[in-house]
């Protein structure tokens, strides 16, 4: 099946899916927001097949959310290193991770957290905030399509 190529699209997520829609993508990224880096420890982490694994690397490259760079050991490796396009992706993540904790999981139910480093508590929940800081549901949200000329 070809896929719907969305590079182009005038809509803000379509173009985001295109280039992080699938879910090994993510899965990637939120290993490397973890310190992953080796082909290897990716392969492992993730029990992909190296062919699909290598493929997500170079668009993630191509795309700029990651970059090879020369292993940090001195050895003949390279590392795959987050970009700050590639970091900014993990308030995405955080928002999907703080969705699943809402919908995807009983009350009791064991799941990963995430955590503040320096005080050792759960992040707070994300928010949509307007430009003067009010909280916003999604009623409060709109769309604004670009016309063509």
């Amino acid at each position: 099946m070809k896929r719907t190529r969305l590079e182009n699209s005038c809509c803000n997520i379509a173009r985001s899916l295109y280039v992080i829609g699938d879910w090994w993508s993510l899965l990637i990224v939120r290993d490397a927001l973890r310190g992953v880096r080796r082909f290897s420890e990716f392969q492992k982490n993730l029990g992909i097949a190296k062919n699909m694994l290598a493929g997500r690397l170079k668009m993630l490259v191509d795309e700029g959310i990651l970059r090879l760079q020369p292993a940090s050991d001195g050895s003949a490796w390279q590392e795959y290193v987050l970009t700050d396009k590639g970091r900014a992706l993990q308030t995405v993540l955080v928002a999907l991770s703080q969705w699943a904790d809402d919908y995807l999981f009983d009350p009791d139910e064991p799941a990963t957290r995430l955590i503040d480093r320096q005080q050792r508590q759960p992040l707070r929940k994300l928010v949509l905030q307007a430009a003067d800081g009010r909280e916003l549901a999604p009623a409060d949200i709109t769309i604004a399509i670009p016309l063509n000329d």
